[in-house]
């Protein structure tokens, strides 16, 4: 099975006194459904490390996934070390041609890396809507946030019928963006789990 980096929200925990990383376990159960290994990466891996090494580039070195998913969870801002982990990590995927898949959160950190700005955007929390474009369907929402124009670099794939930004792709690098959660749902999209193994399993990263 091929092994795929997650990140991670964080969560304080005030009683115990501890900054915990956090990740949904029906994300890792959904990859797993789809074929693929979660590995989760923590987002100490932002800072700088004991002299001057990287912990984040030594990691991906030894760890040596397959591809990166950006998880949801968070706006971006509020946790200055995950946005600056996942800023690092696009850098490394970007050399490295690791595929990446963005959700919710995660494509709005890829268009803001891409030099996009994000607006705020009603109608899309704790809802389910229609998809149009190169992707048609019913998705769900829990984003308060939207991208406000197209990336450089990037094309439009699904947008919500008000307009907003639901899918990206990037033109040349194996990325994508969705801004529903996959994982979320009772029952797995057959149409996102064929993406998702399409987005993975693409030759031309090697």
């Amino acid at each position: 099975m091929m092994l795929i980096a997650v990140t991670q929200r964080t969560e304080v925990v005030g009683a115990h006194d501890e900054c915990r990383d956090t990740l949904d376990q029906r994300l890792t159960g959904w990859l797993g459904n789809c074929g693929f290994l979660a590995s989760p990466i923590p987002n100490y891996f932002a800072t700088e490390g004991v002299d001057g090494l990287d912990p984040l580039r030594l990691w991906v070195e030894r760890v040596s996934p397959d591809g990166l998913l950006l998880s949801g969870g968070d706006d971006l801002g509020a946790d200055p070390y995950r946005d600056m982990l996942e800023h690092a990590l696009l850098e490394v995927a970007e050399g490295t041609g690791l595929p990446v898949l963005g959700l919710c959160r995660g494509l709005q950190v890829m268009a803001t890396w891409a030099g996009a700005s994000l607006i705020e955007v009603t109608g899309h929390a704790g809802v389910r809507h229609q998809i149009s474009g190169q992707w048609v369907g019913e998705v769900n929402s829990f984003h308060n946030f939207g991208v406000d124009e197209v990336p450089v670099g990037f094309e439009v794939t699904a947008r919500a019928d008000d307009g907003v930004i639901e899918g990206l792709r990037h033109r040349e690098l194996a990325w994508e963006g969705w801004m529903w959660h996959p994982e979320r749902d009772a029952a797995c999209s057959m149409a996102d789990a064929t993406r998702l193994r399409s987005l993975f399993t693409r030759q031309d990263h090697l």
